[in-house]
């Protein structure tokens, strides 16, 4: 069968209302570009006529501009899942003008094959090379391609020549057959290869061919702050201490590490600091931090879902395949997420809190409780099965304003069972073996911002007793300071003595 080559805009032709669309990528990494920008002109123009156009949308994770984004502001998307990051994606969710489903990334390819959110009508994928007889190879984000792929009635490739067809070789497509003849997941060390170079589709199905030359969305990190590389620091001395220890063993274990500058940061501390030996990464999403240190020779190999890097790092490395193909590789997030394989290799996970109360819950999505920020991501697929589970953030936020720690979280993503240790620019509080009060007075003492210590041993000594000495009454005093004043240091607890 020969490939039939289309423009963007005859591709959004093959997409109606009310489709359920499966996106490629993982981030900005791997995502198309130039297809959804057609679907939502094409929105648009369906909507100045007076006629509904809306789809549901599927991605590995968050996307660029061009997808989420422009589908936002043209009103095109009737749903989404599994996580986001665009601020007009974002604001359309707030307002209820899109539903949303915050899901584990692991989950979301099963979730689809077992039948459980719909049907997928069309797959648009971002490819390197595609093939006459159906092999279509990735770029540099894989998400759940191989599964809508599969699933959908049509696929739409878009062919970005910015990426080189020499890619091939980087990716290990790999889908679990599902129960009840699921086996192990054959991996034991992050280097192992366990599927293919490509994704395999019926060929029958590629209804047409994108060509585009569209660069990554990918920009730069901000500079280290001080609050950043104390928070580096830290996690690194920690890391260090533990290996010392012999609660880490000798050889250390592969690393996983969010998204975003505090992640970036700490990897590089952590792969500065010369007490820890070179180590593996098996992560999702592999950033500039990692790529820095495999040239450094301090990171061995990295498995991920996407090179979610700089353009400046994506065109280095496509520049140096020679040196990178053997040392990454991209798999689809069920794989590079799924907890089975993270409870067997044995992973140290670091993922970043945006609240944490004093007994070792964590709120990674929703802002005061209510307003969705991004959503939970992988850091439930890792932090669950980890070996040894941290969460950083800086202690304060809004120029002190905000503390990143509360009596009560208002919104709970990751319990006190599953959360280990928390990281700050202050210190470590390790909260292994504690109670929740020992927890309480770890948190307080090391990793609070000293203008909200006092506050915070208050509330605990206000708590009605028993085994955590929450006091229900005040529990959201901070939030509702937050919002009446704009200052959480105003909180006063003689308000509630009462």
């Amino acid at each position: 069968m020969s490939l039939k080559f289309i423009t963007a805009e005859e591709a959004a032709a093959f997409v109606n209302n009310d489709d359920n669309v499966g996106f490629s990528g993982f981030t900005p990494a791997g995502c198309p570009k130039s297809v959804p920008e057609a679907i939502a002109k094409r929105a648009a123009e369906e909507h100045a006529k007076g006629n509904p156009f809306q789809i549901g949308m599927f991605t590995g994770a968050s996307t660029g501009d061009r997808l989420d984004g422009e589908l936002a502001r043209a009103n095109a998307i009737k749903f989404r899942t599994p996580y986001q990051s665009n601020k007009d994606l974002r604001s359309a969710l707030n307002a209820h003008k899109a539903q949303y489903y915050d899901m584990h990334l692991s989950e979301l390819a099963q979730s689809l094959r077992y039948g459980f959110l719909g049907k997928i009508n069309v797959a648009v994928i971002e490819a390197a090379d595609v093939t006459e007889d159906g092999e279509i190879v990735p770029t540099c984000g894989v998400g759940i391609t191989p599964t809508i792929c599969r699933l959908a009635d049509k696929i739409i490739v878009e062919l970005n020549h910015k990426h080189p067809k020499a890619i091939r070789g980087m990716h290990d497509i790999y889908e679990p057959l599902d129960p009840p003849y699921r086996r192990e997941i054959p991996v034991y060390s992050p280097s192992d290869r366990i599927g293919l170079p490509y994704v395999k589709v019926d060929p029958s199905k590629i209804v047409g061919v994108v060509e585009t030359e569209n660069a990554n969305e990918g920009g730069a990190f901000a500079p280290l702050d001080d609050v950043t590389k104390a928070i580096g620091n830290n996690v690194a001395m920690f890391l260090a201490g533990e290996l010392k220890a012999g609660r880490i063993p000798e050889g250390f274990l592969p690393m996983q590490s969010g998204v975003g500058n505090v992640a970036n940061a700490v990897l590089a501390a952590i792969g500065e600091n010369k007490e820890i030996p070179a180590f593996n990464v098996y992560t999702e999403v592999i950033q500039d931090a990692v790529i820095s240190l495999m040239k450094e020779g301090r990171v061995k190999f990295a498995s991920g879902c996407s090179l979610s890097v700089s353009n400046d790092v994506i065109r280095e490395i496509y520049a140096n395949l020679d040196f990178f193909k053997d040392k990454i590789l991209l798999r689809p997030q069920e794989i590079s997420n799924n907890p089975e394989v993270a409870r067997r290799l044995g992973l140290i996970t670091i993922n970043t809190a945006l609240e944490a109360d004093i007994f070792g819950n964590i709120n990674s999505t929703h802002v005061s409780g209510t307003k969705m920020m991004n959503g939970i991501g992988g850091s439930g697929d890792f932090t669950r099965s980890a070996y040894l589970s941290i969460f950083t953030t800086p202690s304060t936020a809004k120029d002190g304003k905000i503390s990143a720690f509360v009596p009560m979280v208002s919104h709970v993503d990751h319990n006190e069972h599953s959360v280990k240790v928390i990281i700050t620019e202050y210190g470590v509080a390790d909260l292994r073996g504690k109670s929740p009060v020992q927890r309480a007075e770890a948190i307080i003492n090391n990793c609070v911002h000293p203008d909200y210590r006092p506050l915070l041993t208050e509330y605990m000594n206000m708590g009605i007793k028993g085994h955590t000495p929450q006091n229900l009454k005040c529990s959201f005093a901070f939030h509702e300071e937050l919002a009446a004043s704009g200052d959480m240091h105003n909180v006063d607890w003689s308000k509630y003595a009462k």
